[in-house]
């Protein structure tokens, strides 16, 4: 891991989710060599009861909601992601940080994705409340 990692204690210093996405994301990181063909040893991980009892204690201290900010609770798949990007060798070596709450944040894959790739705007589509007759046609 880097020199100075990011934390979830310096993260929670930030009250909105725009302010916590500029913290976690990732500039330039889309060209940056991942799992490629060791892709086999992230799935392992991801897959091991270890990871399993870490990703719920860390649902459940965010309460489900993206980047831990109330009100933007996920309602699709849940993703625990890595404030800090992950290799095979801090699987391989059994890195302690990789399963260290302190090193977690829930997203939802649309935050996730953004944080990695560069979109700008991952904050999720406003839900507009449903009223009688709003879908007639004429």
């Amino acid at each position: 891991m880097k020199t100075s990692p990011k934390t979830y204690s310096e993260l929670r210093r930030f009250d909105t989710f725009e302010e916590r996405f500029a913290y976690l994301k990732l500039s330039g990181g889309v060209g940056r060599p991942t799992f490629g063909h060791e892709r086999y040893v992230n799935q392992q991980f991801y897959q091991s009861s270890v990871w399993k009892q870490v990703r719920d204690h860390v649902i459940m201290r965010d309460n489900g909601c993206d980047l831990g900010i109330p009100g933007y609770e996920v309602h699709t798949s849940i993703l625990i992601h890595h404030l800090n990007p992950m290799v095979p060798e801090d699987i391989i070596h059994g890195e302690e940080w990789i399963i260290d709450p302190e090193f977690l944040i829930t997203t939802s894959a649309r935050t996730h994705n953004a944080i990695h790739y560069g979109v700008d705007d991952p904050s999720p589509p406003v839900v507009m409340t449903r009223r009688p007759n709003d879908t007639r046609l004429w």
